[in-house]
């Protein structure tokens, strides 16, 4: 990634108040996927005037945006990443709601020859798998 999410929020001619700097700081820092929720209480720890409604609405506009990506999956909360991270997929802990990010060249290989077979480049992809740990 070049740069920051606030940096592309300012390129893209996005007004920038001071709450949303916090929130893109915020976001900027996350090495998780945080929901709204959380987005809200590490923004508000830091800035006490933010609400919830304010950061709802900026994870949209930055979405819109091109910004974030919105990810769900399917535990009904919607979470959020840069959308500029580099390329990687997800492994879901079905019972604690862990993500894990993994990048697997084999897969990768895999996908291309899978596409190239059924007569297609492939341009992009999203590859979520679900899981339980194997100890308990």
């Amino acid at each position: 990634m070049s740069d920051t999410i606030l940096a592309r929020c300012e390129t893209k001619g996005l007004r920038m108040t001071e709450q949303r700097r916090v929130i893109a700081a915020v976001l900027q820092e996350s090495s998780d996927h945080p929901d709204v929720e959380e987005l809200y209480a590490r923004a508000s720890a830091r800035d006490a005037g933010i609400s919830l409604a304010t950061v709802y609405r900026t994870v949209k506009l930055f979405e819109e945006a091109g910004i974030l990506d919105k990810l769900e999956f399917g535990d009904g909360r919607a979470r959020y990443e840069d959308a500029e991270r580099e390329h990687h997929d997800h492994l879901i802990d079905i019972q604690s709601g862990e993500v894990i990010e993994f990048v697997d060249p084999e897969i990768e290989a895999l996908q291309e020859k899978i596409a190239e077979k059924l007569g297609y480049k492939l341009k992009g992809h999203k590859l979520e798998l679900y899981g339980v740990p194997l100890r308990r």
